[in-house]
């Protein structure tokens, strides 16, 4: 499937309702996922970004840890809401795990000093980038997507299920899979409100 770069922006949405059904191959998730993490862009170049994909069981195993650390802190009452959510992302067909590599951004803090406060700060906004390219891409490809945040609540647990280096910290979990159900209409703030043009 071939669409423009407008449409690729504009269609990209949070997806909740995925299942597990084939949309293209594993191998193409793959390629998918490669061909972003060499082409987003990071400050200084640091290419700071891992990326873990989780597909079949795998991926099953993230939403049951992440169910049994919120089962630890959900108050009885409202945990069946909660399980049916997690659920939900389990019924997908994979999960992207993105992380930052601390290392990276401790050197950087090192060698340019001048800019020590500010390189936690880029390497998020690094992450963001390269979390909104493999959405938008996922899109192109047929799969609905989300992004979920459950760290620090899972990290400990991620890390020694997947055998993740201790220096990459965990900044989001993306659940994807074939749509069950439309995204609905999106409703805009004014972009009077929002942007500003000088000339």
């Amino acid at each position: 499937m071939n669409k423009d770069f407008y449409a690729s922006v504009k269609d990209r949405r949070s997806i909740y309702g995925i299942g597990k059904e084939f949309v293209v191959s594993d191998e193409r998730i793959q390629e998918v996922v490669n061909h972003a993490v060499l082409h987003t862009p990071s400050a200084f170049n640091s290419q700071s970004g891992r990326v873990v994909v989780l597909l079949g069981e795998e991926h099953n195993k993230l939403w049951d840890i992440t169910k049994e650390a919120l089962r630890e802190v959900v108050p009885p009452a409202s945990f069946p809401k909660t399980e049916e959510k997690i659920d939900s992302f389990r019924s997908g067909y994979g999960s992207i795990l993105f992380f930052e590599d601390q290392k990276i951004v401790t050197g950087l803090q090192e060698q340019f000093a001048l800019y020590k406060d500010n390189f936690p700060i880029w390497s998020q906004q690094s992450s963001g980038m390269l979390q909104y390219v493999i959405w938008t891409a996922l899109e192109i490809e047929g799969f609905g997507a989300s992004l979920q945040h459950y760290n620090p609540l899972i990290d400990e647990a991620v890390q020694k299920q997947w055998n993740i280096p201790n220096n990459w910290k965990l900044a989001a979990q993306m659940p994807f899979g074939k749509p069950v159900v439309d995204a609905g209409d999106k409703e805009f703030q004014p972009l009077e409100e929002r942007v500003k043009i000088f000339k």
